[in-house]
C-alpha cells in the first residue's frame, strides 16, 4: 500500500514539473508563432537545394 503513495508523489511531482515547463515556454513566446510553419514546408525544398549547390560549388573549387 505504501508503494502506491510513493507512485502517486512521483507523478504529481513529474505532472508538476510538466506544467513548470509549459508554462515557461508559453511565457517566452514559443508558441507565438502560428503562420510560419504552416508554410515551412512549402519552402523547405528550396532551402535544400540552395545547401546542395553551396556544397557542389565548395568541392568544385577545392
Amino acid at each position: 500500500m505504501s508503494v502506491i503513495y510513493i507512485l502517486i508523489t512521483v507523478s504529481i511531482i513529474v505532472a508538476a514539473v510538466f506544467l513548470i515547463a509549459f508554462i515557461t515556454a508559453v511565457r517566452s513566446g514559443q508558441y507565438r508563432d502560428s503562420y510560419t510553419p504552416s508554410v515551412r514546408m512549402l519552402f523547405e525544398d528550396e532551402l535544400v537545394e540552395d545547401d546542395q549547390s553551396c556544397n557542389t560549388e565548395n568541392k568544385q573549387s577545392s
